[in-house]
């Protein structure tokens, strides 16, 4: 480890001003790159851990809206923003007297009823809310991504730059010595080798982030399923 380092500090010495600014921006790049995994990282966790917890206090519920009547959900997580806007939404086709009854938590269940169009209305709420924290979720992966496939790039750039200018020297000295070409081929490598060094673990952490989102987005759909499933079953009962 410590020869590698050795051999790229050597390496970026002896480069030309192009192969050092490469190598610069691709640092920077590393650097915004490691910023946006630490802060995908928490808020995935965060999300993760705050699905678990929602999940089994809204399970535990004997009906749709027993949760948001007795917590009023913050909806600072994914499910409960969904759950939040699709229960304003359900309590805003209720007529008013039916609706002052379900938030006091006293009997009207007999005309707390919604139409079929109705529960279609709460269906299309509940879906764009799940559609705004799948992309909510998915945000910044773009970054890693653009990091991962940028900087091998601007390594290969980098160093295919180095070679051009190794062997224009060699036609300006007229000479094939490898003991004068082979510096200047060193130097041209290491913008390739700092670009794998960023792109290899920037892979890893993007697909082990894209597994957990992956997992997320799975339990929102299936929240938002069964919370469509479980209103339509409550307060469908006026027909067409």
């Amino acid at each position: 480890m410590m020869i590698l380092a050795n051999s790229l500090v050597d390496g970026f010495v002896q480069s030309n001003m192009i192969g050092r600014g490469i190598v610069c921006f691709q640092l920077l790049l590393s650097v915004a790159m490691v910023a946006v995994i630490i802060g995908k990282w928490r808020e995935l966790k965060f999300a993760a851990s705050a699905a678990r917890r929602f999940l089994r206090d809204f399970s535990a519920g004997r009906d749709v809206l027993e949760y948001y009547v007795n917590r009023r959900p913050s909806a600072v997580t994914g499910l409960e923003l969904i759950y939040k806007e699709t229960c304003e939404r359900l309590l805003k086709l209720l007529a008013p007297d039916v609706r002052t009854l379900l938030i006091g938590r006293s009997s009207g269940e007999g005309s707390a009823a919604l139409t079929a169009r109705e529960i279609e209305l709460v269906r299309g709420t509940c879906e764009h809310a799940l559609d705004e924290e799948i992309i909510s979720v998915e945000s910044s992966m773009g970054i890693i991504a653009t990091v991962v496939a940028l900087s091998p790039m601007l390594g290969l750039l980098g160093t295919v730059w180095g070679v051009l200018d190794a062997f224009a020297d060699m036609g300006t000295a007229g000479s094939a010595n490898l003991a004068t070409i082979a510096p200047s081929i060193s130097s041209a490598l290491v913008t390739t080798v700092v670009g794998l060094l960023i792109a290899i673990p920037g892979v890893c952490a993007f697909n082990v982030m894209n597994g957990k989102i992956r997992n997320l987005t799975s339990d929102m759909e299936g929240f938002a399923d069964e919370l469509i499933g479980r209103v339509a079953c409550e307060f469908q009962g006026k027909g067409a």
